[in-house]
């Protein structure tokens, strides 16, 4: 291919097309809330890119206690260990709220990286930047108290400190959930929500929503 019809080519690709249309190795689907994605020992095959809603990440031990390791946003991936040779699902994925995902075969995600740039320079930086939020996610469960803890899960929910507009209002999510999450129990979880509420950092809506107000970074700023 010549030099000039290599950059048309490249310049020509768009990220934000190959997430939203079906060809390829690609389709969209959709999954209402609490619906299973995939479980924990199932095929591992494809990647998978959340274009709408939310999604927990949970695994479960020999014993059988689970926990939650990750609740995903709009624009995250997940499920590619399959690009490392990850023969089965290392954990089970559920969707929180009803979501819009798009499902991209191990192949069709394997060329993609191999022959656009553009592509495999977001994915590449989507990777470092979630590997440095798992480092945070450790160290936040080392140092910090378990109140920093679940304001921070609900700060990082809202997507506050993401680029754009932060989600205000988001699902509300067990307090079993979140005191999985956090290393405590559900009796400390209720006792620091309500003492949210009372301090005005949290709201709850009529159903299932949970409003989170900025002044929530006292709590984790705070020495």
């Amino acid at each position: 291919m010549r030099p000039v019809a290599a950059a048309e080519k490249l310049i020509k690709f768009d990220t934000k097309t190959f997430l939203s249309t079906i060809n390829g190795g690609r389709k969209i689907a959709e999954f209402a809330k609490k619906q299973t994605i995939f479980v924990q020992g199932d095929l591992s095959d494809a990647v998978f890119y959340i274009r709408e809603g939310k999604v927990k990440l949970t695994v479960v031990s020999r014993i059988g206690k689970e926990a939650t390791i990750g609740i995903l946003n709009k624009g995250d991936f997940f499920g590619e260990g399959c690009l490392t040779g990850q023969p089965f699902r290392l954990c089970s994925a559920t969707a929180i709220t009803d979501c819009s995902v798009m499902k991209i075969d191990k192949k069709a995600m394997m060329e993609v990286l191999h022959r656009e740039h553009a592509f495999s320079d977001m994915f590449v930086g989507y990777l470092l930047t979630r590997s440095i939020r798992y480092e945070e996610d450790l160290v936040d469960q080392l140092f910090n108290s378990s109140e920093k803890r679940l304001a921070r899960i609900l700060l990082l929910l809202a997507q506050f400190g993401k680029d754009g507009k932060p989600e205000t209002v988001i699902p509300k999510m067990s307090q079993e959930t979140l005191a999985e999450m956090i290393g405590t129990t559900r009796s400390r979880v209720s006792f620091f929500m309500n003492r949210f509420r009372k301090l005005g950092f949290i709201d709850y809506h009529a159903g299932d929503e949970l409003q989170v107000h900025s002044s929530l970074l006292n709590i984790v700023l705070h020495d």
